[in-house]
């Protein structure tokens, strides 16, 4: 069965972003980089990969969700950013439309369970914090990119919400030079 994989980079003090979207203080060079363009190429925009020649053939995804504050960050200059996938923005706001992305209202834990239902690769969580915590049931995995800096605020990787502790068990960890950890954990 699918699994839906909340896959993203986060501060030490938990937050996947600046307050206004910022993101550029996160490290993108350096030991690490090698895992991701191996294990996780297909969570590199489908622009930036061709450029740099990397294969997003065999990746462990076919679809990605975001929100549409994530969504936004790449406009107006890449409006279909993940074109190797099946992506789905949700939004209340009628979008214009674009190739290759699919714009919604709809529940988010109903659409998941309904891709979770149909045969394919796991569903990447891109973000944002709202997003995650709306489907904060559905997550099957989270494979964070802890990175060694702190924002002090931003969006957080979970928006506050209601308290009911859910466990997760920890399969992988690596760290690497830069300061930069992976940590990989699934629902126990």
């Amino acid at each position: 069965m699918r699994e839906l994989v909340y896959y993203v980079a986060v501060s030490l003090d938990g937050y996947i972003a600046g307050p206004d979207g910022e993101f550029d203080a996160f490290l993108v060079e350096g030991d690490h980089m090698a895992d991701i363009t191996e294990r996780f190429a297909d969570t590199i925009p489908t622009d930036y990969a061709v450029a740099l020649g990397i294969d997003q053939s065999g990746g462990g995804f076919d679809t990605v969700l975001m929100g549409a504050n994530t969504y936004g960050v790449g406009l107006p200059e890449a409006p279909s950013p993940y074109r190797h996938l099946d992506q789905y923005v949700f939004t209340h706001r009628p979008p214009e439309p674009v190739d290759g992305v699919t714009f919604t209202d709809r529940d988010p834990v109903e659409l998941v369970q309904e891709l979770k239902s149909v045969d394919g690769k796991d569903i990447w969580l891109c973000g944002g914090g709202s997003l995650a915590t709306q489907l904060i049931g559905e997550i099957d995995r989270l494979v964070l990119k802890r990175q060694p800096l702190l924002f002090g605020d931003g969006i957080p990787l979970f928006s506050p919400g209601t308290y009911k502790p859910e466990r997760f068990q920890l399969v992988d960890s690596r760290n690497y030079e830069t300061g930069v950890s992976f940590m990989e954990y699934v629902r126990a």
